[in-house]
């Protein structure tokens, strides 16, 4: 030991000291290996898919609906057009009632009611949504008949949990002192949180919206059982079946024709794309409103 190490014992590092650091950095690196895995598969899939889908990519894919079985042809124009409806109005549905839950749990629920609450909302954003598929077609399917309605309320549904659990997150990191401040003003908690709370959140209630549409954007199982028979042409009338983009890939994948499956793998990229452009806007988003109110601080 160094006459430095005699006059500061702090220095000396004990070989616990030192399996902690091994420890430590040995995690680091199983943590960017992970990190690198994940980014490699991502950037393997999103190459496959272009590759393939691509060549499709032309007029004719936005412009025409689908082709009936067995005709070469077709685009996914009223593909695009029903799940630009169905996803409209699953998020018409889910944000008011996802944003009011939230704002219930953190400014008006009690601690227990609040335990409650996130809990039945993590267990909700863990049910496949074939089983949500299914629990609607027995609810409104059977007697009512396949629409777009039912399938928006599925979509709205697996929305639902991922808008709420996001906008909870939103409002716990608005600081204490602007409620203080309101209440101290003479404003009750409900002017509070529509004056002060919800403008603040503005940022991260958008992001929430943004990537719960993109979830529920490409999810099949739903939408089978909800409103998977449709004729091949622009639909509008949400108490009608409508054609979707993911099941617009699954049919076509299944075709023998080459023009079908190209299709399907073009649909499969604009459908990627979508997805990938709103989770990092919504990322985006996230960070911008995250600063925002850490300056409020």
């Amino acid at each position: 030991m160094s006459a430095q190490d005699e006059r500061n014992p702090l220095t000396v590092v004990s070989p616990r000291s030192r399996r902690r650091k091994l420890q430590g950095r040995l995690m680091e690196l199983l943590a960017s290996v992970a990190a690198l895995v994940a980014i490699v598969v991502l950037v393997v899939v999103i190459f496959s898919v272009a590759k393939r889908g691509l060549p499709a990519v032309n007029a004719d894919l936005f412009t025409q609906v689908a082709a009936p079985f067995g005709v070469e042809g077709g685009g996914i124009k009223n593909a695009i057009i029903g799940t630009l409806i169905m996803t409209a109005m699953a998020t018409a549905m889910a944000v008011p009632i996802g944003v009011l839950l939230a704002i219930f749990d953190t400014e008006f629920a009690s601690p227990q009611v609040s335990v409650a609450i996130r809990m039945a909302l993590n267990v909700l954003a863990g049910v496949p949504t074939i089983v949500i598929g299914i629990f609607i077609f027995g609810l409104v399917v059977v007697s009512n008949g396949q629409s777009a309605f039912a399938a928006s309320i599925a979509l709205a549904i697996i929305i639902l949990p991922v808008i709420a659990r996001a906008t909870e997150e939103v409002l716990l990191l608005v600081p204490s002192t602007l409620r203080e401040g309101s209440m101290a003003l003479g404003a009750t908690r409900a002017r509070t949180v529509v004056s002060v709370i919800l403008p603040s959140a503005f940022g991260g209630i958008v992001t929430a919206t943004i990537v719960g549409v993109a979830r529920a954007a490409g999810e099949t199982a739903p939408i089978l059982f909800t409103s998977s028979i449709f004729a091949n042409a622009v639909v509008t009338d949400p108490s009608q079946p409508m054609a979707s983009m993911p099941f617009a890939i699954f049919t076509n994948s299944e075709s023998p024709s080459h023009h079908d499956q190209q299709v399907a793998w073009a649909a499969a990229l604009l459908l990627m794309a979508f997805v990938l452009l709103g989770s990092i806007t919504g990322r985006l988003l996230s960070l911008r409103t995250r600063r925002q109110i850490e300056q409020m601080r």
